[in-house]
């Protein structure tokens, strides 16, 4: 007994277009994925910047009043 089956061009046509889709939009996810990485990166940095800008302020208010008390004679 033989068994041989066909496939319809309409089925192979809608595989081989899904295929296609997929592949072609890879480059696009990868550099959507590229470009949500780099801001988030750059955001973190510039958050870290704004963080050490507050320490040293601190650090600078804290020097200024031993300065400005050891000037008047409080200390």
């Amino acid at each position: 007994m033989k068994s041989e089956t066909t496939v319809q061009p309409l089925i192979t046509d809608s595989v081989v277009t899904s295929s296609v889709q997929n592949v072609a939009s890879a480059p696009a996810v990868s550099m959507g994925s590229l470009y949500t990485n780099l801001s988030n990166s750059v955001a973190l940095s510039a958050i870290n910047a704004v963080h050490a800008q507050q320490q040293a302020n601190i650090v600078h208010q804290a020097a200024t009043a031993k300065a400005v008390a050891l000037l008047l004679g409080e200390e």
